[in-house]
């Protein structure tokens, strides 16, 4: 991730907080508005202490290290699919990052607005397919997500999924570049901007049993493929342990080194949730979940759709035998999609209905102190071991041995107004 232009700075003074939308492991997102953009913007606000207490807890370590990589991360993505940093901010108590606001939730939140809590195969199709593009995207500049679930999948105004939270994510030597479909240059039209505009494809079908916002029927698009398999091609692995238990792929657990591959064991698992409304290997504890994920295999119910067989072939317990990128794209679940037009669907199968968020959560229109609500929450880099609803299992000790290399500059470590 090299050339990448400097973040630009922004004033936390200049920036009105005026609604709390989530909060993870190390930080808090608030809805934000900044006099200079007329767009919803969130902020990504993490306590300074509890990421640069470096010299005597090496999580402190790691976790200033995951800061410092997702920033690098949001300089480096130009694409649709992701964020675009919009700036960061640094005070003597928290460090944060500015990106654009997502008025439709995230893809968990839309599943459980559903009758029965999951997606028809048209809609799936077109959330997968998305999905598949920023996956390959992100591996093409060499970067491992790690941390796919629908919590991190959040709903565009315009319909089209963003994949956000690089927290978690590393750097492996990056695969070829001949096959990178979009500029690193910004040049990459945003969907529907370029070309003819497309509403939901008829490949997707109309009856997607999502909230759609509107009837109309798509125009058709061609395209064909054969299904096949492909393994990782990585040289080079991680052995470092995170994730979220759930979706951890078997290799994460037993310590065999990792690459690519978790995305796409990741991507099965999400796929299953989507059909099924559940996680295929969730046990009593975290124990169990993990023993199930190494022994078990999914119980994929039903009439042994294309569907089914992708996420047979996704959920692999062994990654070099594992569908990957471009065997996906060519299975039968995907045959006549058009994946150059993906991008550009202008209605896709929902569209979160229009929100006036200035006025979102401005409680008695008075602002929110982030710095306060940061510290109140996670005190002095002691979150008391609260988590997110599906828990980060980032080992909390790793060994050096163990530990990524290129994720930060060594020269930088102990100054951090160059964040």
């Amino acid at each position: 991730m090299d050339d990448q232009l400097p973040a630009p700075p922004l004033d936390l003074g200049d920036l009105r907080a005026v609604a709390v939308l989530g909060r993870g492991a190390k930080g808090v997102v608030f809805l934000v508005r900044a006099p200079s953009s007329p767009e919803a913007l969130a902020l990504k606000a993490i306590s300074r202490s509890s990421i640069e207490h470096k010299n005597t807890d090496s999580t402190s370590d790691d976790a200033y290290r995951r800061v410092w990589f997702e920033r690098d991360v949001l300089l480096a993505v130009r694409h649709p699919l992701l964020p675009s940093l919009r700036g960061v901010v640094s005070t003597d108590k928290i460090v944060g990052f500015v990106i654009q606001r997502c008025s439709g939730g995230d893809l968990n939140s839309l599943r459980r607005r559903q009758t029965e809590q999951m997606f028809s195969d048209d809609v799936i199709r077109f959330y997968a397919a998305e999905l598949v593009l920023a996956l390959e995207y992100l591996h093409e500049l060499g970067i491992v997500y790690r941390d796919l679930k629908p919590e991190n999948v959040l709903i565009q105004e315009n319909g089209h999924l963003m994949l956000i939270d690089f927290d978690l994510s590393t750097k492996l030597p990056a695969r070829s570049q001949e096959h990178l479909k979009l500029s690193t240059t910004g040049e990459h039209p945003p969907p529907a901007a370029t070309g003819k505009r497309r509403r939901f494809p008829r490949w997707f079908s109309c009856n997607a049993g999502v909230l759609l916002e509107s009837a109309d029927l798509p125009e058709d698009s061609a395209s064909a493929g054969d299904e096949s398999t492909s393994g990782s091609s990585a040289s080079e692995k991680s052995n470092s342990f995170v994730g979220t238990e759930e979706y951890v792929a078997p290799e994460i657990i037993r310590g065999d080194g990792h690459d690519f591959a978790v995305d796409w064991w990741s991507l099965g698992i999400l796929l299953y949730e989507m059909l099924y409304g559940r996680t295929p290997f969730r046990g009593q504890n975290r124990k169990e979940t993990f023993y199930r994920i190494l022994t078990m295999e999914p119980e994929l119910t039903g009439e042994q759709t294309p569907l089914r067989d992708l996420i047979r072939r996704l959920l692999e317990k062994d990654p070099g035998r594992r569908i990957s990128c471009d065997g996906v794209k060519r299975h039968e679940f995907f045959r006549g999609v058009d994946w150059d037009s993906v991008l550009r669907i202008s209605r896709p199968p929902f569209i979160p209905a229009a929100v006036d968020w200035e006025e979102e959560g401005a409680d008695g229109n008075s602002p929110i102190d982030v710095e306060k609500w940061v510290q109140e929450v996670f005190g002095n880099g002691n979150d008391n071991g609260n988590r997110t609803a599906t828990s980060e299992v980032a080992r909390e000790r790793i060994p050096d041995g163990n530990r990524e290399e290129g994720l930060i500059d060594p020269s930088k470590t102990d100054d951090f107004s160059v964040f």
